[in-house]
């Protein structure tokens, strides 16, 4: 538990000011930078299950973290996919409900689609939590693609220990709430609030894989 907590002080150990104009500049130039950005995470993840006590490791782009991070983006892909599919349905249902009472046909089947969307995050949310810690942290570590889309080892590893998995589900949501949250706090802007909770997700996803290997309930790579 004290591992997972301190995935919030992380992004800032070392020259933290350099890594996070960068990062900044790459939130920023989404979706064209979503492959780099998803590289350095796992980057970043495989940096503390290697050794916890250094600070996140330096931008260096790379095929390795180009390869990561596409892996990275299909599985992502793969698990949104079947929300993405539902969304156009559930608008179409929630349209023709009529709530909005608004003339405008575009207009109402705006409010119709973010409706569906905020309906869809829920559950899209739970189940990238429930997945993508424990594949991304195997991932880090065997630098396997396999180890992305072995779901079930993700479900596993949940029950293995749920309470490890608990608070990092945690410290990654509190993250992401702090980082939508630097909109208005003291100004500090969405991009780095953005590439904040990266970072502490990626410090959560290895300190699962960490913690399970310290207390020999994570079985070998391979």
């Amino acid at each position: 538990m004290q591992q997972v907590a301190a995935s919030f002080g992380w992004p800032f150990r070392g020259a933290w000011l350099s890594r996070f104009l960068v990062g900044s500049l790459t939130v920023f130039l989404l979706p064209v930078a979503f492959i780099p950005l998803l590289g350095y995470a796992i980057a970043a993840t495989r940096a503390v299950e290697q050794d916890a006590a250094l600070p996140p490791p330096p931008w260096k782009l790379s095929r390795g973290l180009l390869a990561d991070g596409f892996w990275t983006a299909v599985a992502i892909a793969l698990l949104s996919a079947p929300f993405v599919l539902a969304l156009s349905p559930l608008a179409d249902a929630i349209d023709r409900t009529q709530l909005w009472r608004v003339a405008d046909r575009q207009q109402a089947q705006a409010y119709a689609h973010l409706a569906a969307a905020a309906v869809l995050a829920l559950p899209w949310g739970f189940v990238m939590l429930l997945l993508m810690p424990h594949a991304a942290g195997r991932f880090a570590g065997t630098g396997r693609p396999h180890d992305l889309f072995d779901f079930p080892a993700a479900l596993r590893g949940v029950q293995r220990d749920f309470p490890t998995w608990n608070a990092a589900a945690a410290a990654m949501v509190t993250a992401w709430v702090i980082g939508i949250a630097c909109v208005g706090l003291l100004c500090v802007g969405l991009l780095p609030g953005v590439f904040y909770a990266i970072l502490v997700s990626a410090h959560a996803s290895a300190s699962l894989r960490t913690q399970a290997g310290a207390s020999g309930a994570h079985p070998p790579p391979g």
